[in-house]
């Protein structure tokens, strides 16, 4: 249990290194905090400093996600230890904790991203089936709608409904991590959400490529 322990908080200090932080002290410029919506994640790097920019963020941030679900889960440790929780639980607790230190980084007094970017590694690491079908909800939400945040959401409810409908289903280590990030991606963006139903978020008109399309 020990083991789980430390890992899970190296992983909780792996996400709070911030993409949007690290890009900012390799390429200079304003902390995006104090840009745009404030937020640090790759969504406002793209609205305040550009597309490559942005692309470093979301690279820096997915990352983190692999790293924590497949690296730090199979560090030797030294001393020995009967495991309490199998191997494939500590993989997605360190998944989840990444997630939170990104969310909630002690560092920077608990002002982090909305953690979609280091699911998405985790996702990507752990459950690439659910990933591609994850990545398609967010892409077409965004392409018909414009809001990324919808997109967040679309993406996390169809990850939960294919792990649900396979594998082990919703019991399951997979199931239990997938619907607590639903729940995560929810709450972090539940002022987006309160836009939306004011009509008053802010809308990705260049990524509505599809919506375009189809009023032709």
């Amino acid at each position: 249990m020990i083991e789980a322990l430390a890992k899970g908080l190296i992983a909780y200090l792996l996400g709070g290194m911030m993409g949007g932080d690290l890009m900012r002290g390799l390429f200079g410029g304003g902390d995006l905090r104090a840009a745009g919506s404030g937020n640090v994640g790759a969504t406002n790097a793209l609205r305040t400093r550009g597309p490559a920019f942005a692309l470093g963020v979301l690279a820096i941030d997915a990352g983190k996600g692999v790293a924590a679900a497949l690296a730090l889960p199979s560090l030797p440790w030294p001393w020995a230890e009967n495991l309490v929780l199998p191997q494939g639980w500590i993989a997605y607790g360190c998944g989840a904790c990444c997630a939170l230190g990104h969310c909630y980084p002690l560092a920077h007094r608990f002002r982090g991203g909305k953690g979609v970017a280091t699911l998405a590694g985790v996702y990507g690491a752990l459950l690439p089936g659910a990933f591609v079908w994850m990545f398609l909800a967010f892409a077409l939400t965004v392409m018909l709608t414009g809001y990324v945040a919808l997109a967040s959401l679309a993406g996390a409810l169809t990850a939960l409904l294919i792990v649900a409908v396979s594998g082990d289903g919703i019991f399951s280590a997979a199931g239990a991590f997938t619907l607590a990030m639903v729940l995560l991606v929810g709450f972090k963006h539940r002022e987006n959400l309160a836009r939306l139903r004011r009509g008053t978020e802010h809308r990705f008109e260049k990524a509505m490529v599809l919506r375009r399309w189809l009023a032709r």
